[in-house]
């Protein structure tokens, strides 16, 4: 792994991620009775654990507003959420304060337009493998995965290694 993307994931205290097209596959699927499902990937959300119990932060910072997302992070004992967030740094300011971190202490994963403000602040940005291509851009690391099949997983996955932490299950 490149030298100085080790020192950057070395830093994380806190990571974050966007909802749609990130924990989701993007597609927004509906019943004829307008009910809206999502699809979640359980790979991601071990790995979500797996940071909690190795003493990570998390936080979910999404545009949309939904019942899915709050029950979502409810199951993953995810307790900072950000929903119906257009100004996505000014939802990441306020955990900078609240944990007293600084911005190389963040790690962030969003696939879209909406996340490139935060991209461009935090210590590690990391786009899904399907995520746009100014996303790509300005990411500093690109999953092989997509949104929605693993991709939050393999960040987790990334940043216990690079912090030699095994994982555990609780």
């Amino acid at each position: 792994m490149d030298p100085l993307l080790v020192a950057r994931i070395k830093k994380i205290k806190l990571l974050a991620t966007d909802v749609d097209g990130v924990l989701t596959d993007a597609g927004m699927y509906y019943a004829s009775d307008g009910v809206e499902l999502k699809k979640f990937n359980t790979r991601d959300g071990m790995g979500l654990r797996l940071l909690r119990n190795a003493d990570f932060k998390l936080a979910i910072i999404t545009s949309e507003n939904t019942a899915i997302v709050a029950n979502r992070a409810r199951k993953l004992q995810i307790t900072d959420v950000y929903q119906g967030t257009f100004t996505k740094v000014e939802a990441m300011e306020e955990l900078l304060v609240k944990y007293s971190l600084h911005w190389d202490e963040i790690a962030y994963i969003g696939d879209d337009y909406n996340d490139l403000a935060l991209l461009a602040r935090v210590g590690f940005a990391a786009t899904p493998a399907d995520g746009t291509a100014r996303n790509k851009a300005a990411a500093h690391y690109v999953t092989e995965k997509k949104g929605g099949e693993g991709c939050v997983r393999e960040l987790c996955d990334m940043i216990l290694d690079v912090h030699g932490i095994e994982p555990r299950f609780m």
